[in-house]
């Protein structure tokens, strides 16, 4: 019978995430998840195989438990045409908030801005996979507020809007009014996107 382990893995991914969120992929070292797990690094490659094998975690954590349960609800059948908006609300209420976890910004995205991305195909993964799946959420939202317009100005709009979350998270951390300026602007241009603004992404 194998050994049973003499920690929760929840909770080690739990308290790792802060880190990560806090400080970003690159900037934590392993003695802070030492620090924050109360794991010694041998237990925590031993669990997790490296530093990244626990990001990795952490993030398939933070995507379950965090982004899906919002943007999830955009993809919903009968999602509605106002389940943009809604999506947009909880996001500048959460920035607002000003909450610990609001004003350390987007993990990912965090993650995103450290030079070890460019050198690690993995990391660089896991960030491209969750704006993709950011994407590709917010393109259902625009297809169910905007049913109206065509698919191309859909496609060409819901790009607007996923630049524009997308640079919201990014400045999160550091400027919450532009951030939320930057959501505010999505539903401006939801509401007043014209279909013939196709013909300038084409």
């Amino acid at each position: 019978m194998g050994r049973t382990s003499a920690f929760d893995r929840d909770d080690v991914i739990r308290a790792a995430r802060d880190v990560f969120w806090a400080r970003g992929y690159a900037e934590t070292g392993i003695g802070e998840l030492e620090q924050a797990t109360g794991l010694k690094r041998s237990s925590i490659y031993h669990a997790f195989g490296s530093k990244k094998g626990l990001f990795e975690a952490v993030v398939a954590r933070y995507l379950d438990e965090v982004v899906r349960s919002r943007i999830g609800r955009l993809r919903e059948p009968d999602a509605g045409p106002e389940a943009l908006e809604r999506y947009i609300a909880e996001m500048r209420a959460a920035i607002a908030s000003g909450t610990p976890r609001a004003q350390a910004g987007c993990l990912l995205l965090n993650a995103a801005c450290a030079p070890v991305v460019d050198d690690d195909p993995d990391v660089r993964a896991l960030v491209t996979g969750y704006t993709d799946e950011l994407r590709s959420a917010i393109a259902a939202g625009v297809d169910s507020a905007r049913p109206e317009i065509s698919a191309g100005s859909r496609a060409a709009l819901a790009e607007v809007c996923a630049s524009l979350v997308i640079a919201a998270l990014a400045v999160a951390r550091v400027d919450p009014d532009a951030a939320d300026r930057s959501l505010e602007a999505v539903l401006t241009a939801v509401a007043s996107w014209d279909a013939g603004a196709v013909s300038v992404y084409t």
